[in-house]
């Protein structure tokens, strides 16, 4: 058998070949290949990478053209791994290299995202997928959305939720995320140069629920407008918020003050569920 290369047989006694490396007490899997040939053509991609004679730029320039030669029998991110534990001497599975002060993942060869070094353990330990534009990652066996770790809530919107200050929508360094309105059914605007808060809520359309000075007031006039809609017999699973900081006492005070629009209960007037009547004490009585 070829050095770096190991025969074994799936379950149907079909053969096929392993291709492991050891390097500075590291045992390395490569990767699993149909033929002893390709198995070996890997073994000798990885130590040539960990030798130092294959560049982590050489390696992105093979990936990013077209694919009609065969550059690497290894995968990308198995490239990435090597080439990082070659410069920084810290083996990684997922597709990371340490730059300075940062680190950065490669999603794909054209897809480099930058996380603070902080965020290492965990990215190295979490695998970042991308569906629908979205990035998220498997946490206890659920999908969560990576700007859940940045406080953004999970249905965020660019641009009205949060900005990336310098732009780069693949910085994900805690300093670049600029979270601009931090609770569901609440955005922030500028009115005569004073900052408000507006809450809206989703009910076979937007229906504002007022304007308010503090985005805390927005959040919890949202949760009263929720609340209101289940009296209503409305049944759904709307999102609420958490203030955090306030106490009991301090919420129950603001949300039995907090005023709620005459339109949105004039809605619920008609679309109450029999008789279940609406709390009219939350009118907007400016």
């Amino acid at each position: 058998m070829l050095p770096g290369v190991f025969c074994s047989k799936k379950k149907d006694g079909t053969e096929y070949f392993r291709s492991n490396i050891t390097h500075r007490g590291k045992h390395i899997s490569l990767g699993s290949f149909p033929t002893e040939e390709e198995a070996f053509e890997a073994f000798c991609d990885a130590k040539k990478i960990l030798a130092g004679e294959i560049t982590l730029q050489e390696i992105l320039d093979c990936f990013s053209v077209q694919e009609d030669e065969i550059f690497f029998h290894l995968s990308f991110e198995k490239c990435i791994s090597l080439a990082n534990f070659h410069n920084h001497g810290l083996y990684i599975a997922n597709p990371i290299y340490l730059r300075r002060n940062y680190f950065s993942y490669y999603l794909s060869v054209n897809e480099e995202y930058k996380f603070d070094i902080d965020d290492l353990f965990y990215y190295s330990q979490h695998k970042i997928m991308k569906r629908k534009g979205h990035l998220f990652v498997s946490d206890y066996g659920v999908q969560t959305t990576i700007g859940t770790r940045y406080g953004l809530k999970p249905h965020a919107v660019l641009h009205r939720d949060y900005e990336f200050v310098n732009g780069d929508e693949t910085d994900w360094r805690y300093s670049n995320i600029e979270i601009i309105n931090s609770y569901f059914g609440v955005t922030k605007f500028e009115k005569n140069g004073a900052v408000k808060y507006r809450a809206k809520i989703h009910i076979n359309g937007n229906y504002t629920i007022g304007v308010y000075s503090t985005a805390e007031k927005a959040a919890v006039a949202y949760n009263k407008a929720v609340d209101l809609a289940k009296k209503a017999g409305i049944s759904r699973n709307f999102p609420e918020n958490y203030i955090d900081g306030m106490s009991a006492p301090e919420y129950a005070e603001l949300y039995h003050k907090v005023r709620i629009s005459q339109r949105y209960i004039a809605y619920l007037d008609k679309t109450a569920a029999a008789g279940v009547p609406v709390d009219r004490d939350c009118r907007d009585k400016r």
